[in-house]
């Protein structure tokens, strides 16, 4: 069955490897998934992610991030945005729990946190909130 919401089926993924202490796990390749791997990873949610061409089709491995303790460092990952409903912000978008997570918006500019959004100026979907 095809996927429908393949940002959906993203943080799935993620959030489920932490739950189960997987060390990685593969995502199937689209730019869009790249850029937010590279925004995850410049904030610290996760420790790495590759890129790997197959015979079939490219990739993504993202390696999960956890603390020294051993838990997921991601609490909470929830998509807002959705096909059937998308969630817009304009230039005033408020901080997520005041800053200590963050916004995940799709932007004229590319993919942007919150607080990256505001100081550029921009709005843009909202496609998930992560803390």
């Amino acid at each position: 069955m095809p996927v429908t919401d393949s940002i959906a089926d993203y943080i799935t993924r993620i959030r489920n490897a932490g739950k189960a202490k997987h060390k990685h796990t593969d995502i199937p390749y689209s730019k869009l998934k790249e850029n937010i791997s590279k925004l995850l990873l410049e904030k610290g949610y996760i420790k790495d992610y590759t890129v790997i061409t197959t015979d079939k089709f490219p990739i993504i491995r993202v390696q999960i991030k956890y603390d020294m303790y051993g838990n997921h460092v991601i609490k909470s990952l929830k998509r807002l945005s959705r096909p059937g409903l998308r969630r817009y912000s304009g230039k005033d978008i408020r901080s997520y729990l005041g800053g200590l997570g963050l916004y995940v918006l799709t932007t004229s500019k590319g993919i942007v946190s919150d607080k990256e959004a505001r100081q550029m100026g921009l709005g843009g979907e909202v496609l998930f909130s992560i803390h």
